[in-house]
C-alpha cells in the first residue's frame, strides 16, 4: 500500500504536473489540442506550470503572467474542460491527499470554469482579450 502525503514541495509540484501532462499527452480527447498548440515547447510549458502551481499552492511567488491569454483562441468546449478536470483530479488523487491537494483540485476546477466562460465569451463577441 502506498502512503499518500500532501503537496509540500516543488518536487511534489513537478511530479503532479509531469504525471498530469503525461496523461493529457496521450488522452484521446485532449492530446491533439495540447500537442498542436505546444508542439516542441513542452519543456517550457512544464516549467511555466511548475511556477504557476508553486505560486498557487506553496505561496512561493515564481509565476508572473496571465494564464488565460494563451488559451483565449482555443477551439474547446465544455467537454474538453470536463475531461481536463477529470484527469487533473485523478492524477492528484493517485499521488496526494491533504489540504494542498484539495486546494489544487478546487483551483483547477475554478480555472476550468473561468477559462471556459471566457473562451465562449470571446467566441461569441468581436472583442479580443487584452494581452
Amino acid at each position: 500500500m502506498v502512503t499518500k502525503k500532501d503537496i509540500t514541495s516543488l518536487e511534489d509540484i513537478k511530479s503532479m504536473v509531469d504525471n498530469f501532462y503525461g496523461e493529457v499527452r496521450k488522452d484521446a480527447m485532449l492530446s491533439d489540442i495540447f500537442n498542436d498548440k505546444i508542439q516542441e515547447r513542452w519543456p517550457d510549458h512544464l516549467e511555466k506550470m511548475y511556477s504557476f502551481w508553486q505560486t498557487v499552492l506553496l505561496e512561493e511567488h515564481t509565476y508572473y503572467g496571465s494564464p488565460f491569454v494563451p488559451h483565449a483562441k482555443l477551439a474547446v468546449e465544455k467537454e474538453h474542460f470536463d475531461r481536463w478536470i477529470q484527469l487533473f483530479c485523478k492524477t492528484i488523487d493517485a499521488q496526494f491527499c491533504g489540504e494542498k491537494a484539495e486546494r489544487a483540485k478546487w483551483q483547477g476546477e475554478r480555472m476550468a470554469e473561468m477559462f471556459h466562460a471566457k473562451i465562449k465569451y470571446y467566441q461569441n463577441n468581436s472583442l479580443r482579450p487584452i494581452l
